[in-house]
């Protein structure tokens, strides 16, 4: 896989495929693979996917909040290891905020664990690159998940970046 990406928006064929990216993370919460296929039926024109030579490579899949439409909040990023280290995770989000943007969104959100450094980084730089505003605060406490058997979940940190004009 060498070519180049073509970054759109997903559709219900692409669940499977970012199903397996996500469980290959060995990092997101993985959701069933029901969940990825309604995701790209319905949240479609929020959602962005990167393929080369035709197969999915990355995704992102968001949400644009109900109560406030001016945000859309992002679920998961997730890049296959073949495309890491390319930038594709930032293209990704560029991609679909320019589309966002345009429609309406002003504001980037979305939730980290404190120990996840990359993801951090990775917001940090987006926000940089969009010359906006990156605020952040604790939203859920360990605590508020239900205990799993596996030592439970880390605190999520809401991340809210804007507001987010056209470059």
């Amino acid at each position: 896989m060498s070519g180049k990406h073509l970054i759109e928006s997903p559709t219900k064929a692409d669940g499977a495929a970012l199903w397996r990216i996500a469980r290959d993370s060995q990092k997101l919460d993985l959701n069933s693979p029901y969940a990825y296929l309604l995701w790209c039926r319905d949240f479609a024109q929020s959602s962005v996917v990167a393929r080369v030579d035709g197969e999915a490579v990355g995704f992102v899949i968001a949400y644009r909040k109900p109560s406030e439409p001016e945000a859309a909040l992002v679920w998961q990023v997730a890049v296959d290891s073949s495309q890491r280290g390319k930038g594709l995770a930032g293209q990704l989000l560029d991609r679909l905020y320019e589309r966002l943007v345009d429609n309406g969104v002003r504001y980037l959100e979305t939730t980290i664990t404190p120990d996840n450094e990359a993801s951090i980084r990775l917001f940090a730089s987006f926000a940089k690159r969009w010359n906006t505003d990156l605020e952040s605060s604790r939203l859920f406490e360990a605590g508020d998940f239900p205990e799993d058997g596996e030592g439970g979940h880390e605190p999520e940190d809401l991340y809210r970046i804007g507001p987010l004009t056209r470059q």
